[in-house]
């Protein structure tokens, strides 16, 4: 995929992602378009796991099943980064 689908990918699931998952996190467009990169990649690797069994590192694809996998990718991030920062959510 190019940079380009990973930009648009990450955007869009980083910013569903921040409006599905309760209390506030902070961060600007890049921190969002990080969180859903990195959303891609979790919500790939579960997949390929899921799908196949194997431990075999990919990422979602510019699709709407893509978007899913990554939005579901992207707010395991957030509850981890949560857990490693000791952050609160607050309604």
């Amino acid at each position: 995929m190019n940079i380009i689908a990973w930009i648009i990918l990450g955007l869009i699931a980083g910013a569903i992602a921040k409006a599905i998952y309760p209390g506030r996190q902070g961060g600007g467009i890049v921190a969002t378009m990080v969180l859903g990169l990195i959303g891609a990649v979790i919500g790939g690797f579960l997949a390929t796991l899921l799908e196949t069994g194997r431990l075999q590192l990919t990422a979602a694809t510019l699709s709407i099943p893509g978007l899913i996998i990554a939005v579901i990718g992207a707010i395991i991030a957030i509850f981890l980064w949560g857990l490693i920062t000791g952050g609160s959510t607050s309604y």
